[in-house]
C-alpha cells in the first residue's frame, strides 16, 4: 500500500493506525501539498454490504460537520475496490493513551478536555448527528492540547430510532448508556452519558463498571448506581 496513489491525488506514505474494520494511513495530498489521513476499509469487509454501508455512513455523517473539535472529512473515494475516506491529519495521541501514560489527569485538564468534547458533541447534535461511541479511544488530543472527536463509524441521524446492526448492540460496553445496553432507542443523551463515563476515567484512571463479560458490564450500566469518582480518588474536589 505504501507509495500507492489513490484518486490520482493521495500518495500513501505510512500506516498510522490499525482498526477492526479499516486501517488509517498518512498520505500526501499532491494537489494541496499537505498531509491528510486516509481511512481504507479492509478488503474482507469491502464486499459486505452491511460494513460498506457503515463505512459510507461515517463519511456522510461527518462531511457536513465543521467544528474545531471534530476531525474534518475532506473526500470519499473508491478505487480498484478500495473504499476510502480522506480526513484531516492530526498530530497527537488518543485520550486513552494520555490516560494510560499519566494514570489519571489533573482536574483542570479534565475540565478543559470535557468542555471541548461537549462543544464538538453539541455541534454534531445541533446538526442531527449522534455519535454513539464516545470513549477515550475516539478522542484525539493534539500536540497543542486541542480535542478532536473522530470515528463516527456508527453515528446515526437523530430521526432514526434503531441502535442495532443486524441484531448486534452497537457501542463500547464500558462507555455506553443503559438504553444502548438494552438495545433500545438512543438519542443525544446517550452521547452525554458516554462523555460522563469518559470524564470519570480521566479523573480516576478507571471506568466505573467492569466485569468478566460484556453482558455483565452492560447489566451494571442498567441496574447499578453510578459510583462516585471520590470512592477511588478521595481528593477529587466536590
Amino acid at each position: 500500500m505504501i507509495g500507492r496513489i489513490l484518486g490520482k491525488r493521495y500518495q500513501i506514505v505510512e500506516k498510522i493506525a490499525i482498526g477492526g474494520m479499516s486501517n488509517v494511513y498518512k498520505a500526501l495530498d499532491m494537489n494541496l501539498k499537505r498531509y491528510d489521513a486516509v481511512k481504507i476499509l479492509k478488503e474482507e469487509f469491502a464486499q459486505n454490504s452491511e460494513f460498506l454501508d457503515q463505512f459510507r455512513q461515517e463519511a456522510n455523517s461527518v462531511a457536513g460537520l465543521n467544528h474545531p473539535n471534530i476531525v474534518n472529512i475532506y473526500n470519499v473515494g473508491n478505487e480498484g475496490g478500495l473504499q476510502y475516506i480522506v480526513m484531516e491529519y492530526i498530530k497527537g495521541k488518543t485520550l486513552k493513551k494520555v490516560i494510560k501514560e499519566k494514570g489519571r489527569l489533573f482536574q483542570d485538564q479534565v475540565v478543559n478536555y470535557s468542555e471541548q468534547i461537549a462543544k464538538g458533541l453539541q455541534h454534531a447534535h445541533l446538526n442531527g448527528i449522534i455519535h454513539r461511541d464516545i470513549k477515550p479511544q475516539n478522542i484525539l488530543i493534539t500536540d497543542d492540547d486541542r480535542v478532536k472527536i473522530f470515528d463516527f463509524g456508527i453515528a446515526k441521524h437523530s430521526e432514526s430510532s434503531t441502535i442495532t446492526n443486524s441484531g448486534r448492540i452497537i457501542g463500547s460496553v464500558h462507555y455506553f448508556s443503559p438504553e444502548q445496553a438494552r438495545g433500545g432507542y438512543s438519542d443525544e443523551k446517550s452521547d452525554i452519558y458516554s462523555l460522563g463515563i469518559t470524564m470519570f476515567e480521566m479523573l480516576t484512571g478507571r471506568v466505573p463498571f467492569n466485569g468478566e463479560t460484556t453482558v455483565a458490564i452492560a447489566i451494571k450500566h442498567i441496574q447499578e448506581e453510578m459510583p462516585s469518582p471520590k470512592e477511588f480518588v478521595p481528593e477529587i474536589p466536590s
